[in-house]
């Protein structure tokens, strides 16, 4: 068939729209070894807080926190032990001591190392005398000193050669918690993608047509590595930033893609040819997609405002990936289309059995919506209750830091910090850091100490000597003034286990007590502490901006006030019961018998609870954009309220459900890491995406919008109606 000269230059500007995609995939895949080793682990710590101020002022005054602790011990080491050490064991591991801290004192990537030999901490040496602690302070950024850290560990060890020298710390976790991720997600994507690929053809009608989504999500996503690699030349990007943007773009683009597809053929099968179809999808589909675009983007960009470097990387990757999705789905879709024609329906293999395809109205969802709002206020009552039950749990989270109990109890460095833990009267995790400066801080210190050590919780307390000469000065040697005429450091030891509210309660009492000058208190509990602290403090200014821009986006969208704080309100309810089941599954433990074995630490990580929160409020904004864009279409052009809903609800109801079905199944994949931190991600956005599309769109919004009435719709008289949405008005009247 021959084309005539319009259908040509069409047909050019497709190949010049795919021809452009391929040259962005390309650069994004020479680019993406590059960008991965940019990423980070760390950040999962408030900026700003007390705990980082006094970190950083005791490691100026000579007495640094470590990053990466080595416990040497004889290669026979056993459990138990009188407290006194075995005297043919004791002086081999004293030696050892002294020859790693000898030989890493001289490496290059070592800033800083001391034993208790050196400092006069008994706290380094182990409740059965058979272990020493050597703690070191690395050189250089995140991804240097994880990079130095297995040439320093294997310094450590040809130094003590016959005795065990076992690496534990934050940057030997973060090292192993990188690898592996890397590996689990690997794992996570192949177990996923011959169930989504089954998911996506039933959805799709047409293997063709199912691969479409595949292609917006995998260059939405490949193109938003090389910018987050960008990124993390100026600010924080972590590995599991690039897990999520994954598992968003994934789910973005089969939102996106469902339904710009299911409405060119809806257009079409109304006898519109594929030129004018996609035409109207844009008009219709294609706003929503802009929209929910916009929406999800600003939830992202909310958690910004939180001081955690964690969240704001994953918040970045989130707003990435969802901008390129959009942008991806509106250029690149049309443009594979037009190019495939009538062959995109190509190839069902359940054509046989299907009685509907993408666009059609589904009888289940039409019946639902219809026994939903005969009787509105029951169904969303009860619909409510279960809701409110699900989110009782959420009332009692408690946030907490990731450590290396992310990692399975078997891995190397979840183990050997387990040994630490329990082999040591006071490990470093139980250490708080307490700087005193002032005039009278030196000859204060004794007496600030004792009234310390009177704190309930406490148990011990002591003056630090300088690891390393302080900055600017002279190491005065081992006296109680401290490394710095004028400041003194002390340290306090907690009996209180960390993540609990006892270790937060030891935290506040050390600040309460009066000290001989200007006191700051740091350490692991206080950064738990003031990291829940700066989480807190920022939510409320974060939800009033998330209110107020959605308020506008959606009032934009769909010409109303009240929708907008109806979704709102439909959101905060599915949100808390998505958050409850996390606290039950997670902080609880009850999730081991079916995610499989992880360590429960009583808390959750504020980084990924919130960035959960987020992600979730996210996608429910995304599907009640669709839906609701559906419903008011359906009003502009019948005026029945009711009847709008069934038909939005029939027409969106298959849709969402695939389209949270593709992101459950692509981010429950995650569930089956070792690593929890993944785990969290993956069930906790899946459960988000399947409650909101299921119980929430598909019962409570038809409930409360029918017991609404038309005035779902009222605006103030003086509210113009958006040019955005002249078109679609016009097509409804036109259609009457």
């Amino acid at each position: 068939m021959r084309l005539d000269s319009g259908t040509k230059g069409v047909r050019r500007r497709a190949w010049a729209v795919v021809a452009a995609a391929l040259l962005a995939a390309a650069c994004a895949a020479v680019l993406a070894p590059w960008a991965l080793s940019a990423l980070s682990t760390g950040g999962a710590v408030a900026t700003g807080t007390e705990a980082e101020r006094a970190r950083r002022t005791a490691e100026r005054l000579g007495v640094p926190s470590p990053d990466l602790v080595l416990a040497v011990s004889a290669e026979t080491n056993g459990e138990g032990g009188d407290g006194k050490g075995d005297a043919d064991t004791a002086a081999p591991v004293r030696d050892g001591a002294r020859a790693v801290l000898a030989t890493l004192t001289r490496q290059r990537d070592v800033r800083t190392a001391w034993s208790g030999e050196t400092t006069g901490d008994p706290w380094l040496r182990s409740k059965d005398g058979r272990t020493l602690l050597v703690g070191l302070r690395l050189e250089g950024t995140d991804k240097e000193r994880k990079e130095a850290a297995p040439d320093v560990v294997a310094a450590a060890r040809r130094a003590a050669p016959g005795l065990r020298v076992e690496p534990s710390g934050e940057v030997w976790a973060n090292r192993e918690i990188d690898e592996t991720i890397e590996s689990d997600l690997r794992r996570a994507e192949l177990l996923a993608a011959p169930a989504l690929f089954v998911l996506l053809v039933f959805a799709y009608g047409s293997v063709v047509s199912a691969l479409l989504p595949v292609a917006v999500a995998v260059l939405a996503v490949g193109c938003t590595l090389p910018v987050l690699g960008l990124l993390a030349q100026v600010t924080d990007i972590s590995r599991p930033a690039l897990s999520a943007a994954a598992a968003v773009g994934l789910g973005l683009a089969v939102d996106y893609s469902l339904f710009l597809l299911s409405r060119v053929r809806e257009e079409t099968s109304r006898g519109a040819d594929l030129e004018a179809a996609l035409t109207a999808a844009r008009r219709s589909a294609g706003h929503s997609v802009v929209f929910s675009a916009a929406a999800v983007t600003v939830c992202l960009a909310t958690a910004m405002l939180v001081p955690v470097p964690m969240l704001r990387g994953l918040s970045l990757a989130g707003m990435v990936v969802t901008v390129l999705a959009a942008i991806v789905a509106l250029t690149v879709l049309p443009a594979c289309l037009r190019l495939l024609g009538s062959r995109a329906q190509a190839w069902d293999p359940l054509g046989r059995w299907r009685h509907t395809r993408t666009g059609d109205g589904s009888l289940f969802w039409r019946r639902t919506a219809e026994a939903v709002t005969a009787r509105p206020l029951l169904t969303g009552a009860l619909a409510v209750v279960v809701l409110a039950l699900l989110a009782v749990p959420f009332a009692h989270a408690r946030l907490g830091l990731v450590d290396e109990r992310t990692l399975p109890p078997s891995a190397a460095a979840a183990a050997a910090a387990d040994r630490v833990r329990t082999g040591f009267a006071v490990p470093p995790e139980r250490l708080l850091t307490v700087v005193v400066t002032g005039a009278r801080a030196t000859d204060g210190a004794k007496a600030y100490a004792g009234e310390l050590a009177r704190v309930p919780g406490v148990s011990g307390v002591r003056v630090a000597r300088p690891a390393a000469p302080p900055e600017g000065a002279a190491v005065s040697g081992s006296g109680p003034a401290g490394p710095r005429s004028g400041s003194a450091v002390l340290l306090v030891a907690s009996s209180a286990a960390l993540d609990t509210p006892e270790a937060d309660a030891v935290v506040e009492a050390v600040r309460d007590v009066p000290a001989p000058g200007t006191a700051v208190v740091g350490g692991r509990a206080a950064d738990v502490t003031d990291t829940a602290d700066a989480v807190r403090d920022a939510l409320p200014l974060c939800g009033l901006l998330l209110a107020l821009t959605l308020m506008l986006l959606l009032g934009v969208y769909t010409r109303s006030v009240v929708a907008p704080l109806k979704a709102l309100a439909v959101a905060a309810v599915s949100l808390g019961a998505s958050l409850g089941a996390i606290v039950v599954l997670f902080q609880y433990g009850h999730g081991g018998a079916v995610l499989g074995d992880f360590t429960v630490t009583g808390s959750l990580d504020a980084s990924m609870l919130l960035f959960v929160l987020f992600i979730t409020l996210a996608l429910s904004v995304d599907y009640e954009v669709f839906l609701l864009g559906r419903i008011r279409e359906e009003y502009d052009r019948c005026g029945d309220n009711r009847a709008s809903i069934i038909d939005g609800i029939a027409r969106t109801g298959r849709l969402m459900t695939s389209a949270a079905a593709a992101v459950a199944i692509s981010t429950a994949a995650m569930g089956t890491s070792d690593v929890t931190l993944l785990k969290f991600i993956g069930i906790g956005v899946a459960l988000g995406a399947l409650v909101d599309a299921v119980l929430v769109r598909g019962v409570l919004v038809p409930a409360v919008m029918a017991a609404l009435g038309p005035a779902n719709w009222w605006r103030p008289a003086f509210v113009r109606v958006p040019l955005l949405n002249t078109v679609r008005t016009q097509k409804a009247e036109a259609e009457q």
